[in-house]
């Protein structure tokens, strides 16, 4: 996933009481005597406002910076939850695999409810081929009646459930994202395939098109659609569809396929 897409709040979790733990010691941002950010402001203020911009230069692709950002912020507060969250996704994203997932169960451990902690970890997961475990995650994120993305926690367990050959709990899935959200793009494109797949093509149709109209069309998009529409005997809208690939992305593998007749 995107860095963007991962950062759903400010993250992170865990940590070593030893002095050569990556949470203690001397860290980068600190002024002479340790000061940090409003010296006068709580400690709690102080790591908000760490994490903040922790986050700011995460979502940059800056991950010295956000590390020693977040660093900062749990030595100012080393209850603060959501540097350690945000800790998790920057370790992950260095393939820091063990210090991660330590910064994500520490961010768990003292907020067992927060959803962005459980999805970011559920993707964590995911990605580290723990598929069945981070199906879990999402699903407690999800359950947080506040939480204002439940719909992408759904898309992405459906992700990983077909990593696993799970069809059936990730097409459950996608539909309960779109009934959150209809016009959540990711969800669309995703159970549009899945029914193509299964043989349901009228509804795949209804799918890829409501994508194409909310979302810029893919390669992916307009090579389902040319499937769909040769499928279900439209020349026309198959010879559309296939123009806007060919006019589009010439040097796709989706392209290519089309070229060669490898409709599936």
């Amino acid at each position: 996933m995107k860095r963007l897409a991962r950062l759903a709040t400010l993250v992170a979790a865990a940590l070593c009481g030893c002095s050569s733990s990556p949470f203690s010691g001397d860290l980068p941002g600190e002024a002479e005597g340790g000061a940090v950010i409003g010296e006068k402001a709580s400690g709690r203020e102080r790591a908000r406002i760490h994490t903040e911009l922790a986050g700011s230069y995460y979502q940059r692709g800056n991950l010295g910076v956000a590390l020693s950002e977040a660093r900062i912020a749990i030595a100012a507060d080393s209850g603060y939850a959501p540097a350690y969250n945000l800790l998790g996704l920057v370790y992950g994203d260095l393939r820091e695999t063990s210090l991660a997932e330590e910064a994500f169960e520490r961010s768990l451990k003292i907020n067992p409810s927060d959803p962005d902690a459980n999805h970011n970890y559920a993707w964590f997961l995911c990605e580290n081929k723990r598929e069945e475990e981070s199906i879990r995650y999402f699903l407690l994120a999800v359950r947080y009646p506040l939480y204002t993305t439940p719909q992408k926690s759904y898309t992405m367990a459906a992700t990983c459930a077909l990593r696993t050959g799970n069809e059936k709990d990730a097409y459950e899935y996608l539909e309960r994202a779109l009934r959150l959200d209809p016009n959540y793009t990711p969800a669309l494109i995703n159970l549009a395939q899945l029914k193509y797949r299964r043989g349901e093509l009228d509804a795949a149709r209804t799918l890829v098109a409501r994508y194409n109209k909310l979302a810029e069309p893919t390669a992916e998009s307009l090579w389902l659609a040319v499937r769909i529409e040769r499928k279900l005997g439209d020349s026309s809208t198959t010879t559309s569809y296939a123009n806007q690939l060919r006019r589009r992305f010439p040097g796709s593998k989706e392209y290519q396929d089309l070229q060669k007749g490898r409709f599936d």
